[in-house]
């Protein structure tokens, strides 16, 4: 049984990849948990998991002449198992976005929770094809009125492709009352609920400092905190990984938004 949810924004900037890993390693104390950095072009997941260095990377699955198996790019970190992305620009141009259905469908064979790292925008194929593969988005959102606005683009964008979405993750947050106020506009257009507003904490400075995600490196932080109190507003429907993969496979690759 498995579900495949992209981490999703619609800008950069709201600590996308810090909440990834946060949400990860909050899920995994209840289910076996695969992260994908599946930001091919922007890819920095492997700075905040302290995997810089390894040799095989999702770039690597996704070239035309790719011999790695996707094993090879799975990594065991802090309890759940990473597969980050390379930041070669080459290897960037070379990918070819359609491969990530069978990698996805592979990794989903054999996990309970599958997160996707998603690209910060809806530019271009790669960009939204973790979207579109998803069974659910969980939007990270600055309380801002302009980082709401693109976030709803990236629900109805994914709503057109049967994409729901899990809930809302206030992130980077600096006043309460201040996302109260946005919050509650924001129930009346967001599908998904509230599942936590996340403070701005120097604990998620220092983490990605030292290569670190957030829970392992600061576990009694406030946003760590906050981070597991979105995981248990967050109601995983896991659905049946043969069926899921297959889903996967024969997903259509989308035009350019």
């Amino acid at each position: 049984m498995v579900e495949a949810f992209a981490v999703a924004s619609g800008k950069g900037g709201t600590g996308k990849t810090t909440s990834t890993l946060a949400l990860g390693l909050a899920l995994a104390d209840d289910y076996d948990v695969t992260v994908v950095d599946a930001d091919t072009g922007m890819a920095n997941l492997l700075f905040h998991a302290g995997l810089a260095d390894v040799d095989v990377t999702l770039h690597d699955l996704l070239l035309a002449d790719a011999d790695a198996a996707v094993s090879d790019a799975v990594y065991e970190r802090h309890g759940m198992r990473v597969v980050p992305c390379g930041t070669s620009l080459s290897d960037f141009r070379a990918a070819e976005p359609e491969r990530l259905r069978d990698v996805v469908a592979e990794l989903a064979s054999d996990t309970d929770v599958l997160l996707l790292d998603s690209p910060a925008t809806l530019a271009s194929r790669d960009a939204v094809l973790p979207v579109v593969l998803a069974d659910r988005t969980v939007l990270v959102v600055e309380p801002t009125i302009p980082a709401i606005s693109d976030a709803l683009k990236v629900q109805e964008y994914a709503a057109s492709y049967g994409t729901g979405v899990a809930g809302v993750l206030f992130n980077r947050v600096t006043d309460g009352d201040a996302v109260d106020r946005v919050a509650a506009k924001a129930d009346r257009y967001f599908e998904g609920p509230t599942l936590a507003a996340v403070p701005e904490d120097d604990a998620a400075r220092a983490a990605r400092r030292a290569g670190e995600p957030l829970l392992a490196h600061a576990p009694d932080s406030d946003a760590a905190a906050a981070y597991r109190t979105a995981v248990d507003a967050l109601d995983v429907q896991a659905s049946d990984a043969d069926a899921v993969a297959d889903r996967f496979r024969s997903a259509v690759v989308p035009d350019q938004p």
